[in-house]
This record gives C-alpha cells, sequence and structure tokens, in this order.
C-alpha cells in the first residue's frame, strides 16, 4: 500500500506539472486548500518526482521554487517513503494514508494551465538561460523597497519605490540596447504570482500597472487567485520586486486613510477598500507610464531606443496572445466615491516623478 501511494504521487505530480503546474502553484494551493500535512506530503512527492532528472535538464525556475520550498530528497531508500514521513510527523499508518488521499484529490481537480516553463527534464541551458537584474543593481532595489516597506510615512514609501523603479527601468533600457545589438536577445518568458484575500481583483490590477509600465503583459486567473505576467526576465524581477513591495505599502495605506476618514465605519467596509485599493492601482499606474517616458526621454540615445522597445513589445504580444488567445478585458466595479477619492489622494501624494522630489 505504502509503495502504491508513492507510485500514485508520482503519477500526478507528473500529470500537475504537464498540466502547466509549477512547484510553488502547487505550495500555493495546499496553503489556501489543505493542511500542514499535505502541504508537507505534496512538497515531498515533488522532491521526489525532480530528484531523479540531471540537474542540466531542470530549468533554473523550477530548481529555485524546490530550493525555496527547501524540497529535498531526505529519506532513505531502506523503507518506504510514507511510513518514513508518518513517523517524521507522528502520525499513524492510517492518518498519513488519509493525508495521502487528500493531498492527491485536490491535485486531481486542478485545470490545464498554460505550460510556461519546460518540463523537467526537456530544459535546454543555451535556450533557457533566465538573465536576472545584474546583483549590485538589484541589491540597491531591494535595499529601497525595504526602506519603503518599513516607513510609516507615505509619501517617503513612494518616492523610495519611484526611485526603485527608476533605476529598474533604466538597467532594463540598457540592457534592451545591449541586447538589441546582439544575435541572442532574451526572449520573453513568463511567471505567476499568487495573491492572499480580500480583493484579489484590486490587487491584480495593481500588479497589472506594474507590469505595463515595466514592459510586460499581465492576466488574472480570478478562479484561482493568481497573475500571469508575459515579459523578458529582466522585466519579470522588476515587476516581482516593485508590485510585492507595492501590495503591502497599498494595504497599510488603505487602513492609514480608513483610519483618517470622518466616517471610519464606512472607511473600514469591504466596499470602502476595495475602491480604495482599485484607485490607489490606477493612479499609481498613470504616474509609473510617466515616470517610465521620462526615464526614456531622459536616456542618452531616445530615438533609437523607441523602435528598439517597439520591436520588444511585439515580441512581449506575441508571447501573450500564444498563451492567451481568448484573453478578454474584465472591469471592475466601484461602488464607494469616498473609497476612490481616498485611493487616488493617496497614489497623488507618492513621489513617483522624479520632478517632484
Amino acid at each position: 500500500m505504502q509503495y502504491a501511494a508513492h507510485t500514485a504521487s508520482q503519477r500526478i505530480i507528473q500529470a500537475a506539472f504537464r498540466n502547466g503546474w509549477l512547484p510553488e502553484d502547487i505550495h500555493q494551493l495546499s496553503l489556501r486548500r489543505a493542511d500542514t500535512f499535505a502541504q508537507s506530503y505534496l512538497t515531498d512527492a515533488m522532491a521526489a518526482y525532480i530528484h531523479p532528472y540531471p540537474p542540466a535538464t531542470v530549468d533554473e525556475t523550477r530548481h529555485e521554487q524546490i530550493r525555496a520550498l527547501s524540497a529535498t530528497a531526505w529519506w532513505t531508500d531502506a523503507t518506504p517513503h510514507l511510513a518514513q514521513w508518518a513517523a517524521e510527523h507522528m502520525l499513524t499508518t492510517a492518518e498519513a494514508l488519509t493525508t495521502v488521499i487528500e493531498s492527491l484529490a485536490l491535485l486531481l481537480l486542478l485545470p490545464k494551465l498554460e505550460l510556461i516553463r519546460p518540463l523537467p527534464g526537456t530544459a535546454r541551458p543555451h535556450s533557457d538561460a533566465h538573465h536576472p537584474i545584474d546583483e549590485k543593481v538589484l541589491g540597491r532595489v531591494r535595499g529601497l523597497l525595504a526602506k519603503a516597506e518599513s516607513t510609516s510615512f507615505p509619501e517617503e514609501a513612494e518616492a523610495l519605490s519611484a526611485k526603485a523603479q527608476e533605476l529598474m527601468t533604466k538597467y532594463a533600457l540598457d540592457r534592451v540596447l545591449l541586447e538589441a545589438d546582439t544575435l541572442a536577445p532574451d526572449l520573453p518568458g513568463a511567471r505567476r504570482i499568487w495573491l492572499d484575500t480580500p480583493y484579489t481583483d484590486a490587487k491584480a490590477l495593481l500588479i497589472d500597472v506594474v507590469a505595463t509600465a515595466n514592459r510586460s503583459r499581465a492576466i488574472f486567473a480570478s478562479a484561482w487567485g493568481f497573475v500571469t505576467i508575459v515579459g523578458d526576465d529582466t522585466d519579470l524581477d522588476a515587476v516581482e520586486l516593485l508590485a510585492t513591495s507595492l501590495l503591502v505599502q497599498a494595504t497599510r495605506a488603505m487602513i492609514a486613510a480608513g483610519n483618517m476618514q470622518a466616517g471610519a465605519d464606512e472607511a473600514r467596509t469591504r466596499t470602502f477598500r476595495k475602491s480604495f485599493l482599485v484607485a490607489y492601482a490606477t493612479r499609481i499606474g498613470e504616474r509609473l507610464e510617466a515616470a517610465t517616458a521620462a526615464t526614456i526621454a531622459d536616456s542618452a540615445d531616445p530615438e533609437r531606443l523607441l523602435p528598439v522597445l517597439a520591436s520588444h513589445q511585439l515580441a512581449v504580444d506575441a508571447a501573450f496572445e500564444t498563451l492567451f488567445p481568448q484573453s478578454r478585458n474584465r472591469g471592475i466595479t466601484i461602488r464607494s466615491a469616498d473609497g476612490w477619492d481616498a485611493g487616488r489622494a493617496a497614489a497623488d501624494r507618492a513621489h513617483i516623478s522624479r520632478t517632484q522630489r
């Protein structure tokens, strides 16, 4: 029975991966829909599936996600994995088998997603190389965003975020020009960002505007609560860093705005808070776009840069349409004028434009 459980788990993990689910996706799903025992078992099942493949044949995204989960084949071959896992968690055989059934039942219900990374065993280093942001730039950006998240002053937080965006934009533009002179430019890739409830559609809008400002495209899977972003890996790094930080800052600004409202009860309602986040995202998007345009205009060679960026955008759009041929735009209903006004006011206080510093 225990060997059968292992065989079943490996087949179902394989099916989930072939249906486009990545290790982090399965982990995030288990955090939302399963208990800690199921989360641990699924982590081991993914580690067992990845372990036999030569490292060079597993793309870097999967490696990074497996490492982030501390997923390793820690068990020995002396006894079945399930027996060792049950002993580790002080579970009876019946309890362990119940966890296996519940975990695998969760995966059996998963829909097919877009395959955004190569399957284990099929990655080719020369075609799937990841070109991350330079570590020095990345360190400066992370430092700015960490300060933005720690300050209690919204204006200071947004000024720090704006500086981070400026640094990332300058670096990305330099890279775009550099790769335009090579025979192997970075091809568009994709990754997913999972969102915590509530207000996931408003939070998805914030990610979307950050993606747009960083030459990328985003689409929200509302039924599951994640956003898929399509763009160059360097731009995707920037989107993930800035969007994650802005989600923290937007939530804090929303709570602070509610505490400052005269009608405190209304300001703590779902309608107010959702309207606030939508307005905040909309206004931040406008200002990020303006800041990006200013950075392009101030670049050393804007006339050469613009056609290169246009070609870059065509490649991103083509990759997006290939992955999501039936995508469509959907609006968000706003039911609180006060929340909308407070959100735009909070975003307007942000020092996004360099001329306002």
